[in-house]
């Protein structure tokens, strides 16, 4: 396993690509000036030792040492043992609404973003808490298992989307049911299922699933997003909007959140709905929730003692250097006589 300290010097692995192309013009650059003075088989006679081949090493061989420079500037670190530590904190599963009615713009950037930020900055403010994520539309999907990696989950949540999820719909009943078999600690205290959904086109028995939840010790909590008033479902192309999303009449579809749908879970499930259109109250109201909830010890496997790596990237770095100044531009003696390609001495 490992670690990348600085990951923003990444950045400068830019300027590899950019000393190439500077490289391809000064190459050509000195090539259409050289026609003007005498022809290519007049240069290469006044010129012999004159080598393409020991330019373009030259070039690759300092471009390869600058990577390997930068790399040790972000200082990658490698874990040396996985052992087994002892952590406190509460379950936690995120089940996100990824059906089309998500997709519309009444909150923006939309209702999807809306609520892929909302269970980042929730993320942002764990501790060792652990979390899953499932999606769902017409039917749910495990996106992540319990775990304690955050960066993975926040990676992961990035990704969802209505095209994950086969059939659409909003069966908040099957990502319950879901996220019931995701607690695998018996004696944790405390078990929080967030649902964040608009709450429309549920299905009817999610009431009767929500209790089903309570009994296994799970608390559910809804975050509704969107507005009442409703908003079209925008089809886009290349990031552009084409059109909006129609019923079989050929009449523009409206879809509106439905907080009732979300109360009436939450109220089942020994939670709170929680308005989730302003993102730093919503933020506000978990942390404190999860602050104030009991936390349960389990155990977890990770890797420690992360050792500095940067000095091995530095050394083979200066390396290639110095076999950049071993190495000229022109042509070895010893391939000369080679001769591999055939070439004649005229006289």
């Amino acid at each position: 396993m490992y670690q990348i300290e600085e990951p923003t010097y990444f950045i400068y692995l830019a300027i590899i690509p950019a000393i190439f192309v500077l490289f391809l013009l000064v190459l050509w650059w000195k090539k259409r000036v050289q026609k003007q003075f005498a022809d290519a088989s007049l240069i290469e006679k006044l010129s012999p030792e004159k080598s393409v081949f020991k330019s373009v090493l030259k070039i690759s061989v300092v471009s390869f040492a600058l990577a390997l420079l930068i790399i040790s500037l972000a200082n990658p670190k490698m874990g040396t043992k996985l052992e087994t530590v002892k952590r406190q904190g509460v379950d936690i599963v995120f089940a996100l609404d990824v059906s089309k009615s998500m997709l519309a713009e009444d909150i923006a950037p939309s209702r999807l973003e809306k609520a892929k930020q909302i269970i980042t900055k929730i993320i942002d403010k764990l501790g060792s808490d652990r979390i899953g994520i499932i999606i769902y539309a017409g039917n749910s999907y495990p996106l992540l298992p319990i775990t304690t990696d955050h960066a993975a989950a926040k990676m992961f949540l990035q990704n969802a989307a209505p095209n994950m999820v086969s059939s659409q719909g909003t069966a908040i009943n099957e990502a319950i049911e879901r996220a019931i078999t995701y607690y695998d600690n018996e004696e944790q205290t405390n078990k929080f299922l967030f649902i964040v959904s608009d709450g429309e086109d549920h299905e009817e028995n999610t009431l009767e699933v929500a209790e089903k939840a309570i009994k296994e010790g799970i608390k559910i909590y809804t975050i509704g997003i969107g507005t009442v008033e409703g908003s079209p479902i925008p089809l886009k192309s290349d990031g552009q909007v084409i059109g909006y999303k129609k019923d079989s009449k050929g009449e523009v579809v409206i879809t509106k959140m439905k907080p009732e749908i979300l109360q009436n879970i939450a109220e089942k499930g020994k939670g709170k709905y929680i308005n989730g259109n302003k993102t730093k109250e919503t933020i506000t109201i978990i942390e404190d929730l999860l602050v104030k909830a009991e936390k349960s010890e389990f155990e977890t496997k990770q890797f420690s003692d992360y050792k500095d790596q940067f000095q091995w990237f530095i050394g083979f770095g200066l390396l290639f250097l110095i076999i950049d100044t071993l190495l000229f531009e022109k042509k070895t003696k010893w391939i000369q006589n080679l001769n591999l390609f055939n070439e004649t001495n005229e006289k």
